[in-house]
């Protein structure tokens, strides 16, 4: 053995030394925080749930970041072998805790089937248990507060990635992949929030949070084919499935509502954990930064931060009698607003993960300001400080000039925070750099997105890898015939029987197929909810018990509706989904795009299109999409493939479940009959020779024959040939009997069917739409169209212009979407009840694709975008006054001839583009002014900022402002709200929401802007009376009145006095208004707020 020199020994010799007290010093730290820990938390642990509680009401979010910062002192006793049985307690401690939450969680296993199907606080978890029996607790608490479940399943996949075992057996999988469905719609559900008071008005009422949004968009990104046994331990069916595109709804809505919290929050410290440490929700770093420093702006402060202003919870002035306040009561809270420290552990913690060390000292520093003592010196996190009642004046005078009370000097209060003190343990941990972040963290959750790596899992994950999305596109016929046509144009195509054994699913099956996933008869579960799968979720390879299964999308699975019909809208729906796949596909392989093309799409003119669409795809660019044409054996490598083997033990029918299930997905599309539809009954048939003229004569017969008695009218009904005539004669019949009637040639629902297939060839959409409407014919997709617009921040009202309307602020389920729309369309004209199906997909499209072309409007009044498309279809302005839809059986008849105009007898590809046109209507647009400012008005469009404008208004009208008829007070509305609150906005549009005309309405808002411009421009003039805005308009009208001449313009002759005001150039209408604005001035006699303010130049 060669010798070391003198100076190596000496080397060797320090090493070692260095090691040693190095090791000792670790030893020392981590048995300083194992005494911290067995003296501030573990005591309050029950020794029967395994629930940290310090008066046996044990909060769930407390619970979980108790476990969590032992979990983190676990790891931290990894780095050392010698530590006295440490860690092994320590594991277990944290274990028991997890699993009496789930054990909490799982006795309300009922919740969850009710949440799934109706996401409303009465079917909601709990937040709160007993801490020694698990039973549930607080009747008095708002327990909808989806952040909770969502922490919770974060941390649960987090301590099983680490080497914790958690879950035990399948009942426990069923019920955590419940879990997941029980948050996959947070995106419309609005809840209570993190602090459990729903909108800072604490009235009881629910809204919208992006903390909440956010966290359960974290939670499914990364939970997705996650192994609740841990690695190399679990089976196929002990993996979570979680819907893309229900995580892609999460994620936009979540993007639309930052760096706002909420419609009445616009800032709130319950984003912090969302955006930073522990969910890491945000994936631009832009946005995460104007967040964070929204918060720090606002709500800052000596001793913590703020939750939110006019926060009222624990200040000395709130009635704690009461559990919600009364309407104005938040103004005595402005400004002393109680502040708590916890979020400088939040900030010091995001500091230590990003490498921020100025941040993580600043707030450590500040920490230590706060943080008290007790009688061991052990540092508490106190829950808040607060305002004293002698210190409110000056404190409302000057923000943060006063000293501030610690909680722990209020009688009530208990001996430990435990939500802070535990988070104060991980906060130290890491600064000591006893764990680091990727311990904290095994999912990677706090790595930026750019650097972000695929989490090692079993199965298919979310990636947050964001490029050029490359679409695989394999073209898949019905019959051998179709690949040779296509093969003569020079396209490659399949059929079924070319791509086995791998099978071809309809979206409608794969749907089916995932209500097996999470259902456990012995629980009660009923799996997933009968949701679609949207074309995230078709664009993926499925593993399904051995067989390999592709999925066309939704629009290929029409089903019996006519869209199908027009070949522009198939090839319009199909580039929209395929830029949205390029834009949102969030995995690490490539989409695979099955394009189904049905026999009936090759025939006549409808070819030359596909031909056109499918040269693109040979050419690998389509309108900016990059794709690739191929056979689906070739794409199976590069795809996502996504096993689904959700068969747990003892359920042995799930095979023949799935074959009973899985039909040939081609038989259930509309079939290419003969243009001579063929119906039958007990082998009698007979053809109805329909005839594309519109027969006069034969339509007068028809509204003869329909006042005849029943059994005349079906002896008679099939000698008639026209159309038109069959619709109108088969209506009287379903009026006296229903669709189900059977005339023993068929029933009435199966000769309107055939009727509106040879309608739909003849391109006659009025007639399509009609006999659709009264089949009561719904689209597959229109819920994720609603869904689509609402988590913009929109809201969209069905009905008829100038009739009742609904309004939907939260997504509603496909049936009772149908019966709404037939309920409230049906008696005005039943082919608004498919016009407005129409509109809303395309709203659903538009939205996405064009976002900017909503600006300034909140509310889509489906009915009056309606209106909107008829007065952008009119030749002049004599024709800007359109008639509403036909109000009886008569008129509607008339409609259904050729040769009239109206939305209805446009095609829906053509509908499409007149509604994208409609939207695309600006102040610099060619066009009457009357007509844009009807269109405007029906839009609901409003001029830039006018919802602070209306609010500079009212703070200048001592007396309130008088709208629409309607009046608004100063109270409680300035006091409680701000100018760019949501709910300010939403209030001030539902002054709007009435029967006017759309050309005065949008005046009322001209008028509205205007004033508020000349009140900026002069700070001293405010309004002593009641400002009436209908009367300024009205004034300015007559103004115009009394100024014109009578050789004024022909066309304006044939408008009332209305249309001619609104006819006349902007920069005269703005005029008239002004001098209106300044008589209003004069006659209420001219105001200042401050004589001395006012100052000469």
């Amino acid at each position: 053995m060669e010798k070391l020199t003198e100076e190596e020994k000496v080397h060797e010799h320090y090493t070692k030394c260095h090691s040693y007290k190095e090791f000792e010093n670790t030893k020392e730290k981590l048995n300083s925080y194992y005494n911290t820990l067995k003296q501030l938390l573990l005591p309050y642990q029950s020794a029967s749930t395994g629930l940290f509680s310090c008066d046996n009401v044990a909060f769930v979010r407390d619970n979980i970041y108790c476990a969590t910062a032992v979990w983190a002192l676990y790891l931290a006793y990894q780095r050392i072998d010698d530590d006295n049985g440490r860690r092994y307690e320590l594991e277990h401690s944290a274990v028991k805790c997890m699993r009496g939450i789930l054990f909490c969680y799982m006795q309300q296993v009922d919740n969850v089937e009710k949440f799934k199907a109706n996401q409303a606080a009465e079917n909601a978890f709990h937040c709160c248990y007993d801490a020694r029996t698990g039973a549930t607790m607080g009747d008095d608490v708002n327990h909808l507060q989806l952040d909770i479940v969502a922490l919770f399943i974060l941390y649960t996949v987090q301590m099983i990635e680490s080497g914790l075992q958690i879950i035990y057996n399948t009942d426990e999988v069923a019920f955590m992949q419940n879990l997941i469905f029980y948050l996959e719609r947070s995106y419309r559900t609005s809840d209570f929030g993190l602090w459990g008071r729903g909108s800072k008005y604490n009235n009881g009422s629910v809204e919208l949070h992006g903390s909440s949004v956010g966290a359960a968009k974290a939670v499914l990104e990364s939970v997705n084919g996650f192994n609740l046994f841990g690695k190399c331990k679990g089976a196929p069916w002990s993996t979570l499935w979680v819907d893309m595109d229900a995580h892609n709804r999460n994620r936009t809505c979540l993007d639309s509502l930052l760096p706002q919290e909420s419609k009445s929050k616009s800032v709130d410290a319950a984003q912090l954990p969302m955006i930073s440490f522990p969910f890491f929700a945000v994936d631009q770093e832009e946005l995460r930064q104007v967040t964070l420093q929204h918060i720090k702006k606002q709500l800052e402060g000596r001793y913590g931060m703020k939750r939110f202003r006019g926060d009222g919870y624990k200040t000395v002035v709130e009635d704690t009698t009461r559990k919600y306040y009364e309407p104005a009561e938040i103004k005595y809270f402005q400004g002393i607003e109680c502040e708590w420290p916890i979020f400088f552990i939040y900030l010091k913690i995001d500091g230590l993960i990003t490498g921020d060390h100025v941040q993580a000292e600043k707030y450590a520093d500040k920490l230590d300001f706060v943080l008290k003592k007790n009688k061991r010196g052990f540092k508490l996190v106190p829950r808040f400080y607060y305002v004293t009642a002698e210190s409110i004046k000056q404190e409302r005078a000057k923000n943060g000039s006063t000293y501030r009370k610690s909680s722990f000097e209020l009688p009530d209060e208990n001996p430990i925070f435990l939500w802070g003190q535990a988070l104060y343990l991980i906060s130290e941990l890491l600064r000591e750099k006893l764990i680091l972040p990727k311990d904290i963290d095994p999912i990677k959750r706090y790595i930026p997105l750019p650097e972000r790596q695929k989490v090692s899992m079993r199965y298919s994950t979310v990636d947050s890898f964001v490029g050029d999305t490359v679409v695989q596109i394999s073209p898949v016929v019905e019959s051998k015939k179709m690949v040779d046509i296509l093969s003569a144009y020079g396209f490659s195509a399949q059929t079924m029987d070319d791509v086995a054994p791998i099978e071809i699913w309809s979206s409608q099956e794969l749907q089916s197929l995932c209500s097996q996933l999470g259902r456990h008869k012995k629980l009660g579960l009923s799996g997933r909810p009968n949701r679609p799968i949207g074309v995230l979720g078709t664009s993926k390879v499925y593993r399904i018990q051995g067989k390999t299964v592709v999925c066309f999308p939704l629009e290929f699975d029409t089903g019996d509706f006519y869209m199908a019909y027009d070949i522009n809208m198939l090839i319009e729906n199909l580039l929209f989904s395929l830029q949205f796949v390029a834009r949102y596909w969030r995995m690490p392989r490539r989409p695979l795009f099955v394009f189904l093309i049905h026999r009936s799409i090759l025939e006549g003119d409808r070819m030359e299109p596909i031909l056109q669409v499918l040269s693109h795809f040979k050419q690998g660019l389509w309108n900016g999409v990059k794709v690739q044409l191929g056979r689906i054996q070739n794409f199976v490598a590069s795809s996502v493939i996504e096993t689904i083997d959700c068969v747990y033990p003892k359920q042995d029918d799930f095979e023949s479940t799935l074959l009973s299930m899985h039909k040939s997905a081609l038989d259930r599309t509309p079939s290419n009959q003969d243009l001579t539809m063929l119906l039958g009954k007990d082998n009698k048939y007979f053809y109805l020779k329909l005839q594309n003229d519109n027969n006069e004569q034969e339509m007068q017969l028809a509204l003869a024959l329909c006042k005849r008695p029943l059994g005349e009218i079906i002896t008679k009904l099939f000698n008639f040939k026209s159309g038109y005539a069959l619709t109108i004669i088969l209506e009287e019949v379903l009026r006296r009997r229903s669709l189900s009637f059977d005339m023993d040639r068929g029933t009435c629902r199966a000769l309107l069917n055939s009727i509106n297939q040879w309608a739909g060839r003849k391109k006659l959409w009025s007639l399509v739409r009609y006999t659709a409407g009264l089949c009561r014919k719904i689209v597959n997709s229109l819920a994720p169209s609603i869904s689509a617009v609402l988590i913009r921040d929109k809201y969209i009202s069905l009905g008829v212009f100038g009739c009742k309307e609904h309004v939907v602020n939260n997504p509603l389920p496909p049936g009772e979407l149908a019966d709404l729309l037939y309920d409230i369309c049906s008696a005005n004209d039943i082919r608004d009840t498919c016009v407005q199906q129409e509109l809303i997909l395309h709203l659903g499209q538009a939205i996405n694709k064009y976002p900017k072309r909503f600006d300034n409007i909140l509310q889509i009044r489906v009915g009056w975008l309606a209106y909107a498309m008829r007065i952008y279809l009119s030749k002049d302005n004599s024709d800007c006054c359109v008639d509403d839809a036909p109000q009886n059986q008569e008129n509607v008849h008339v409609f259904l001839r050729e040769g009239t105009t109206d939305i209805a007898n446009l095609s829906p590809s053509k509908l499409k583009n007149l509604l994208l046109e409609v939207f695309s209507v600006n102040l610099d647009t060619e066009m009457c002014c009357l007509k844009k400012k009807q269109i405007f008005g029906a839009l609901n469009r409003s001029p830039p900022n006018f919802y602070s404008k209306v609010w500079l208004v009212l703070e200048r009208s001592s007396a309130g402002l008088m709208i629409n008829g309607q009046q608004i007070h100063q109270q409680p509305y300035l006091s409680d709200m701000s100018e760019n609150e949501v709910t300010w906005c939403v209030k001030v549009e539902e002054l709007f929401i009435i029967n006017k005309r759309p050309e005065f309405q949008y005046l009322i808002k001209e008028t509205l802007a205007i004033i508020a411009t000349m009140l900026e421009r002069n700070d001293e003039l405010y309004f002593k009376s009641s400002v009436d805005v209908d009367q300024i308009a009205d004034k300015a009208i007559k103004l115009y009145e009394s100024s014109r001449t009578h050789d004024y313009d022909a066309d304006q002759k044939k408008l009332d006095l209305i249309g001619q005001f609104c006819s006349l150039p902007t920069g005269e209408v703005i005029l008239f208004i002004t001098r209106s604005i300044v008589q209003t001035f004069l006659d209420d006699g001219i105001n200042f707020r401050s004589v001395n303010e006012c100052t000469t130049s």
